[in-house]
């Protein structure tokens, strides 16, 4: 009986002095806590992150002091070397619980607000101020009213309380973090700003369904730029018609906004989505191709092209190699050749989510010459579409295709 006690007492003793030992350490841990979990489940999912060495012991110091009976579901942050007692006082009274977000690459301001804000449990209209925060705006020697583009994409832990305003900070500090010094050294070499980067990285993030091709497009581009190129790039539209639509018709291309690429040379004002470290790489470092024209394949690969012709008959080959549907499409494409029924690819809304760039013509970006004027009245199509005032037609139904 008196060594039984004796081994209680000891082992009470060593319990104790594992939970008061040690010191919190390092960057704060991760650890879920499903609902409806018992605490032997946390104290395994504290073990498996590294918080606590025992969860053995762990148990036994949670039925001692009472603390396994009340714990709270959720994810907690919590520090390698964190007293014990401390662990359970979190458990039970919610604290260190953290909200967690994640923000996929492409998505845009008009997609972010209304996520963050259920995930923090604030008004929208607090996370709309938030993106307009002109200190962070001036910091960034941002030109445009939002941090469009500058809420970096990733997966975040808020802790219980976080504001808004906390929230977007902590999203551009992110941003700043990742980029890289040597692309500032290519901001030179490119003769653009800092916001002509992200600008031209969100547009790549649009397009590129492939990573390796994401430094092509952006050269496509940078050449089509500097020939004076409009660059009629698809997602300026989806951006500046300020919802989401399933095809890009004529009509879209007509939209009066400074995004619309389709009528403005030049890059837009600013980024129309939140691009992602690769895309910032490809836009800082453009592949060293001569490109003027590219179609994305049903696969969502491109075909790229330096000249017109040659894009014409890329287009021919893909549609040639495309399986021809019975019945028409409701609708002729915005930018299809003459004769394309197919259905175009929806607007991509973020990793998440189907990006499909074009279905049957498939992206295409085209440049034609106008005779009348001697002006070059160029094209780009992408996601299916193509455009040259020189062949445009207009159908009597109001949907619209065109021939090269």
């Amino acid at each position: 009986m008196f060594r039984a006690d004796s081994r209680s007492t000891l082992v009470v003793a060593c319990v104790f002095a594992a939970a008061c030992g040690g010191q919190p350490h390092g960057a704060p841990t991760r650890v879920i806590v499903p609902r409806g979990a018992s605490f032997a489940q946390a104290a395994d999912s504290l073990a498996r992150n590294g918080v606590v060495g025992s969860p053995r012991m762990f148990r036994v110091y949670g039925r001692l002091t009472g603390g396994d009976r009340n714990i709270k579901p959720g994810t907690y942050l919590l520090k390698h070397g964190t007293p014990w007692k401390d662990i359970v006082s979190a458990l039970n009274g919610g604290r260190g619980l953290v909200n967690t977000i994640t923000i996929p690459e492409g998505y845009t301001l008009a997609q972010i607000t209304p996520l963050l804000a259920r995930t923090l449990k604030v008004p929208t209209d607090s996370v709309e101020a938030a993106v307009r925060d002109t200190a962070l705006l001036a910091r960034l020697d941002i030109p445009n009213p939002t941090l469009e583009g500058y809420v970096f994409p990733d997966t975040y832990a808020f802790p219980v309380g976080t504001t808004a305003r906390q929230a977007v900070r902590e999203m551009v500090y992110s941003f700043e973090r990742r980029w890289k010094p040597d692309w500032d050294s290519s901001l030179v070499d490119l003769k653009i700003n800092r916001n002509d980067l992200v600008t031209m990285a969100s547009i790549v993030e649009r397009e590129a369904r492939l990573p390796e091709e994401r430094p092509v497009i952006a050269a496509v581009y940078y050449n089509r730029l500097r020939r004076g190129m409009l660059l009629q790039a698809d997602p300026t539209i989806q951006y500046a018609l300020g919802h989401h639509v399933g095809r890009v018709l004529y009509k879209d291309l007509e939209v009066a906004s400074p995004y619309n690429t389709y009528i403005h040379k030049g890059l837009p004002p600013g980024p129309v989505a939140s691009p992602g470290s690769a895309s910032l790489a490809a836009a800082a470092n453009p592949a060293n191709v001569p490109y003027l024209y590219f179609v994305a394949s049903k696969d969502g690969h491109h075909e790229f092209r330096m000249t017109l012709d040659e894009h014409t008959t890329a287009i021919k080959q893909i549609r040639a190699a495309t399986p021809v549907k019975k019945k028409p499409a409701p609708r002729m494409l915005a930018m299809a050749s003459t004769g394309s029924n197919s259905p175009s690819a929806a607007s991509r809304s973020g990793k998440t989510s189907s990006r499909s760039t074009s279905k049957t013509p498939a992206k295409t970006v085209s440049k034609t010459t106008s005779k009348a004027s001697g002006t070059t009245a160029k094209p780009t199509a992408k996601k299916a579409t193509s455009h040259a005032s020189s062949t445009r037609k207009r159908a009597s139904s109001g949907t619209t295709s065109a021939s090269r």
